[in-house]
């Protein structure tokens, strides 16, 4: 009952597999042949192909968090991403330690459409108006100062309306969550631009890859998440001015450096103000985990609004599904041909097309240009989904019915809408409900990927409190086991319904 994206991560957690030869890694140069983790899409993955053509690059859409497990547990030999985020995870994780020349260097930028130019004009007016006041330094030099990092009161009446601003949501200082609210220097700039225009932003949490799709795209009015102008980029959007200038960086195990004395592995996972080598109890270490993880920022709001929207998503699928299909079945049994073939065309696409590249339609084509909510878009693709395979459920299980039952209704003077409901549907429910179980079970597990249309769901708030905790146990652990119970608590009314449905149990009871 869980989502074959978590059960990956969850592979990460156990032995190492074989890897490369365990060569010292002593600079950024030194990385051709060996296997390179980057952020999916990022100017990072392109460097490392066009640079180490020996190597073997791995792309993650997920969080940090994802990277640093990946690195620790073997998976891949060092991590390529941006200095500041980097360095905060370095902080944070004493077994890491970054190489020391930068990779390469390019200059900011927020993202419009092409289509635009207003907006970055706006933009660079906001920016040329902060180094103006001096107020660009000041926010840069408190978002860089761990003990003065806050978010400003920024007045904003939203009388123009709503500005869409997708973004990648992930470490400090530039974009990370902090009491369940995007703060970070990129979410001040937004904020303050939000102001200016008089218009509330409204910040959609996305993959890093689907960014520029998104804003060229038109479902975000524009992106800002640490986005190197690079000439690629600026063929399919328009940039803003910059606003800084990012180094990438590379980092690895301190147990892969050429001359290390220190044997990390001790203090490797144990939490920062805990002396190497404290022995600590498993309740005192689930309950620092427990702070850690959902107390501190109030981070278990994050997991209970993804459970409310997974819950809501797969509900809602589940119904709107479980109408199509009905409504596919019917045509597929009709014996009008128009109507026949039409149907069985539609169950055969709906049924061929993976959910995500059907998800990733709806968003991002048929719904580009009408203001529809993500969480909306998302229930229509696997309700889509779902009704493909349950029209095939619902017309296998009455064409397995005896014609002779209908022909008996018939008989007796019952119509045929009455003889289907009275007669052919309570014999067909008995076979339909157990494969309809399963198959709704493989919705609910389905909707962990609706992240990557800026949907907040279950498996998101789990990428995002790894992304700030960097623990992999403790988050992957509780968000199986919520996909777990949640599965079981949907499941109870349809195991009820089956049971009343079935004529066995009925006949018992008389």
């Amino acid at each position: 009952m869980l989502p074959v994206r978590y059960l990956a991560v969850c592979a990460l957690l156990g032995l190492a597999a074989a890897t490369a030869a365990e060569r010292p890694i002593a600079s950024a140069s030194n990385l051709d042949g060996l296997r390179i983790g980057v952020d999916t899409g990022s100017a990072e993955e392109a460097f490392a192909r066009a640079h180490f053509p020996n190597a073997t690059i791995v792309g993650f859409s997920a969080s940090a968090a994802d990277l640093v497990l990946a690195l620790k547990s073997g998976k891949i030999d060092v991590v390529f991403g941006d200095e500041p985020p980097v360095v905060e995870i370095v902080s944070a994780e004493p077994s890491l330690h970054i190489l020391p020349e930068p990779l390469f260097g390019f200059p900011l930028g927020v993202g419009f459409s092409k289509s635009s130019d207003v907006l970055r004009l706006a933009y660079n007016r906001l920016l040329t108006d902060l180094h103006a006041t001096g107020e660009y330094d000041r926010l840069f030099a408190r978002w860089h100062d761990p003990k003065d990092r806050h978010m400003p009161v920024i007045e904003n009446d939203g009388a123009a309306g709503v500005l869409r601003m997708g973004t990648t949501i992930g470490t400090p200082p530039y974009m990370y969550l902090s009491d369940g609210e995007p703060v970070g220097i990129d979410a001040e700039l937004a904020l303050r631009f939000g102001a200016a225009l008089h218009r509330r932003v409204d910040f959609q949490n996305m993959e890093f890859g689907g960014l520029i799709a998104a804003v060229a795209s038109g479902k975000v009015d524009f992106i800002s998440a640490s986005i190197f102008i690079t000439p690629e980029r600026q063929q399919r959007i328009s940039f803003s001015d910059p606003y800084t200038n990012l180094n990438a960086v590379a980092y690895v195990l301190r147990s892969r450096l050429p001359t290390t004395n220190t044997d990390y592995s001790a203090i490797a996972g144990a939490p920062l103000d805990a002396p190497p080598g404290t022995k600590q109890s498993l309740l005192s270490t689930l309950w620092r985990s427990v702070q850690k993880n959902l107390l501190q920022e109030h981070r278990y709001l994050l997991v209970l609004k993804g459970l409310w929207q997974t819950t809501l998503i797969a509900l809602g699928s589940g119904i709107c599904g479980t109408l199509i299909g009905a409504l596919l079945c019917a045509g597929m049994l009709s014996p009008r041909r128009t109507l026949r073939l039409p149907a069985a065309l539609s169950v055969y696409l709906l049924r061929g097309l993976p959910a995500l590249v059907l998800l990733m339609l709806m968003f991002y084509v048929v719904f580009a240009a009408i203001p529809i909510p993500a969480a909306v878009v998302a229930i229509i693709a696997f309700g889509l989904h779902f009704g493909g395979y349950c029209a095939e459920i619902f017309r296998t299980s009455i064409i397995a019915i005896d014609a002779g039952q209908q022909e008996a209704g018939l008989s007796l003077g019952f119509s045929s809408r009455i003889t289907f409901f009275r007669i052919v549907l309570p014999q067909a429910l008995p076979r339909i409900l157990p494969i309809y179980k399963g198959e709704f079970i493989s919705l609910l597990k389905m909707t962990s990927v609706v992240g990557y249309i800026a949907v907040m769901d279950l498996t998101k708030a789990g990428d995002l409190i790894r992304s700030r905790t960097f623990e992999a146990f403790f988050p992957i652990v509780l968000v199986a086991a919520l996909y777990f119970s949640l599965a079981w608590l949907l499941l109870k009314p349809l195991i009820a319904f089956e049971r009343r449905a079935d004529p066995l149990r009925r006949r018992k009871k008389k």
